[in-house]
């Protein structure tokens, strides 16, 4: 889930980060490809060790299904 995950935030984020700085150049396509490849190696590794917080930040706000109601 993290691979995808990071795969796909990171592709999103750079090509509307590349577009918003470049703006709609040329080769825009190569451009977003460079980016998100950075961006990749920055995402995935920080997908893997941020999920386990984030699973432990959501076990404390949501409360497990069958658990007490009010």
């Amino acid at each position: 889930m993290p691979m995808i995950l990071s795969f796909l935030m990171s592709g999103i984020v750079a090509s509307i980060a590349t577009i918003r700085a470049t703006g709609m150049a040329p080769d825009l396509g190569a451009i977003i490809l460079q980016a998100w490849a950075m961006s990749y190696v920055v995402a995935f590794p920080t997908a893997l060790v941020v999920m386990p917080i984030v699973r432990w930040i959501v076990d404390l706000i949501v409360e497990a299904p069958g658990g007490r109601i009010g």
